[in-house]
């Protein structure tokens, strides 16, 4: 059987102590979550999270490192997301621009503010995500590359 996760980009944003957080109503839940969503189709990773960013907070989002790359199965539903992680920062923002449903509104918290929702966070990537930036974890954008087939130069097992 083939495996289908939810192919997913997040946002690691911090200033001053405090992370950009979206507050958003899903499942008939108020959860908070970085900002984040699903890649679509042929969309290259980096501009997905520049995206999602721009959507769900109306900062304009500047990747700046690899954060890591999340494996999590839903209890729930059995549903396995495959999240990319970056780190950067925000500039640009655009307060008269309407959120992405189902955002309701954008926080910044600081990591007790974080921690005191825990049972709020959207899913366990949330504070993990957080705890792996604070331990100094990056990897260069290299690491994430999107390959298109030059002219001329045939893929890999075709013709």
């Amino acid at each position: 059987m083939a495996w289908h996760p939810d192919l997913t980009v997040a946002a690691v944003i911090e200033q001053s102590g405090r992370f950009l957080l979206v507050e958003e109503r899903v499942g008939g839940h108020t959860v908070f979550n970085q900002p984040a969503g699903h890649v679509e189709s042929g969309e290259a990773l980096l501009t997905a999270v520049r995206r999602e960013t721009r959507e769900e907070t109306a900062w304009q989002f500047t990747p700046e490192w690899l954060l890591g790359v999340y494996q999590w199965r839903n209890p729930r539903t059995a549903r396995t997301t495959l999240r990319f992680a970056f780190i950067g920062s925000v500039d640009r923002h655009d307060p008269a621009q309407p959120l992405d449903a189902p955002v309701i509104r954008t926080h910044w918290l600081s990591l007790a503010q974080v921690r005191a929702e825990a049972p709020r966070l959207r899913s366990p990537l949330v504070l993990r995500c957080i705890h792996d930036y604070l331990a100094g974890q990056r990897f260069a954008l290299g690491a994430v590359a999107e390959v298109a087939e030059a002219a001329g130069v045939a893929a890999i097992g075709r013709g």
